[in-house]
């Protein structure tokens, strides 16, 4: 009897436990058209946590929301490496638990201990990629096309697209003054609003979430674009290329973090070392087109991946852009300008 009631007791035990794994849920917070289905699925199956997954367009989109929730409501996020440094200095950032994440042996080392996060105590890259320009060669003359500066062309007017990241976009221009994408001056700041004023009659539109489509539907001809995006059109239309300028691409590290009032921090750290192993990382770059910082990864990546300087640009090229940094209080600059050009004023 006394075995029966035990056997019962461990028996109704265990059922518990696998209930509340399989209510166990996963709040993701990250980028549109940013990580493959298949890799959610594939977590999901082998731990039984539900990934609930929402997106957002923009760094400073994700930080107002995460700043009004004081850092709770989701588990992982994936900030650009200046909101990085940001957020963990204004104490939004869980600190990580690295005994958790195994998978760390597989990244690249000249892609950690950066100005931003020293020694990655917040935060781990996931990709790494570009910002260019991506031309429809089968609308205009690509070979024409080799310079930020041809975005003012007038034979491009009102068929010009441009991302909806503020950073970037001041960074482009910038760099068409000869100036550093990360200026904290705000002469050169002013600057490059007065250029991108001037480009303002030639814009169809500010593209976040749907960049490829743009260009592959012609709304758009020329643009500045993100390279997994350029990648993912190429993929259904050859005619769209990816074109280096010659003042420098602008070059970013997106990473994963958990926010300091994450409900669920060690499912978070589950899915950093699910995303860290070989095969995942290599499935993920493979899809959509960014460069993985996983070392291991890239040994394995398909010859057409490795080799396209779309995801994988040369070191010449990437010698010649310039990674995003923290402009620390310079944001403010970057914002009141940004306002200014977004609402005509």
């Amino acid at each position: 009897m006394k075995k029966s009631i035990l056997t019962l007791v461990v028996g109704f035990s265990l059922l518990l436990a696998g209930l509340a794994q399989a209510n166990e849920r996963l709040f993701v917070y990250n980028w549109s058209e940013y990580m493959p289905e298949a890799v959610i699925a594939l977590f999901e199956k082998e731990t039984g946590i539900k990934v609930v997954y929402t997106t957002y367009d923009a760094n400073e989109a994700m930080y107002a929301r995460i700043r009004l929730l004081d850092g709770k409501g989701y588990d992982l996020i994936f900030p650009s490496t200046y909101y990085v440094d940001k957020m963990r200095k204004e104490g939004l950032l869980m600190p990580l638990n690295k005994e958790l994440l195994p998978g760390l042996v597989h990244l690249d080392p000249s892609l950690l201990n950066k100005s931003y996060d020293p020694e990655n105590r917040y935060s781990l890259p996931y990709l790494w990629g570009s910002t260019a320009i991506g031309v429809h060669a089968g609308l205009v003359d690509a070979s024409k096309v080799t310079a930020f500066a041809d975005l003012w062309k007038p034979e491009y007017k009102g068929r010009v697209m441009l991302t909806n990241d503020m950073r970037e976009v001041f960074g482009l221009a910038l760099h068409v003054l000869g100036y550093s994408g990360n200026s904290v001056k705000e002469a050169e700041i002013a600057a490059a609003y007065e250029k991108l004023r001037d480009l303002m009659p030639s814009l169809r539109l500010f593209a976040a979430e749907n960049q490829k489509q743009v260009l592959l539907s012609g709304e758009a001809v020329i643009g500045a674009i993100w390279n997994g995006e350029a990648y993912m059109a190429a993929e259904e239309n050859p005619d769209i290329r990816y074109v280096y300028p010659k003042e420098g691409a602008v070059f970013w590290v997106d990473s994963m973090a958990i926010p300091k009032g994450a409900a669920n921090p060690e499912g978070a750290h589950r899915f950093i070392n699910f995303i860290l192993r070989p095969e995942i990382a290599k499935m993920i770059t493979e899809e959509i087109g960014y460069a993985t910082p996983n070392k291991a990864a890239k040994a394995f990546l398909s010859p057409e991946v490795a080799s396209n300087p779309t995801v994988y640009p040369d070191a010449e090229l990437v010698h010649n852009g310039e990674f995003q940094n923290d402009v620390g209080d310079a944001i403010l600059i970057y914002q009141r300008y940004w306002e200014r050009l977004k609402t005509g004023r």
